[in-house]
């Protein structure tokens, strides 16, 4: 028991460090310090130090011997290929979603996307509530695609980029054609028309990208 709350606790530090670096809280090459992030957390270095180390290999986090560890963050190509890969996951997953989504599914969905036109025409909160919105659409096609594996993968995908996403979606005519592009997603899956649900996931990311006009 010890040891499963020990990992538990290794995991919470590294997802809490982890989301902070991509909710841009840390400056790039900013020295993240043991010492206080263990106590920002209420845990001992060790916890912080075993997260250092593995956002290292996710390339978050640069560890300089002697020296210590530095945010090395999302550079704007990693964003433009997150997003182009990204786009064909998508598709995949509007494909897949086609065959396994729920009727269930499918009124979260619609909900959803009443709830976006509601609140882009009202144009106030329009950065938090949007983007919670968007996220919500994209994680209820995760669910509907049926596969563990792919929902894991774009959910990662979708947090690297968050940051990105809500500049995106918070600019009043960009968020009016997103929900527009979730209306024919949705109106496709619901058609069972999977080359078409495919196409319109694919292009919708990338039409995301397009929008925020990356430097690589």
């Amino acid at each position: 028991m010890e040891e499963y709350q020990d990992l538990s606790l290794r995991g919470k530090v590294f997802q809490s460090i982890r989301d902070d670096i991509l909710k841009g809280k840390y400056e790039e090459n900013e020295e993240l310090r043991e010492s206080t992030l263990g106590k920002e957390l209420g845990v001992s270095r060790t916890p912080v130090r075993e997260a250092l180390r593995q956002l290292e290999l996710e390339g978050l986090v640069k560890i300089i011997p002697n020296k210590g560890a530095y945010v090395t963050g999302i550079t704007g190509k990693d964003v433009s290929d997150i997003y182009v890969i990204r786009s064909l996951l998508e598709g995949l997953c509007a494909r897949w979603a086609t065959e396994h989504i729920t009727e269930e599914q499918i009124d979260k969905l619609e909900e959803i996307i009443l709830l976006s036109e509601y609140h882009v025409n009202k144009k106030k909160e329009l950065a938090s509530q949007v983007t919670k919105l968007d996220g919500e659409f994209h994680e209820v096609l995760y669910e509907a695609s049926n596969s563990r594996i792919l929902e894991h993968v774009l959910s990662d995908f979708h947090n690297y980029v968050q940051s990105a996403r809500k500049m995106s979606v918070t600019k009043q005519d960009r968020a009016e054609k997103s929900i527009a592009e979730h209306k024919e997603i949705l109106q496709a899956i619901k058609e069972k028309d999977a080359d078409r649900a495919e196409k319109l996931a694919n292009e919708h990311v990338m039409n995301v990208m397009k929008n925020l006009k990356i430097d690589v």
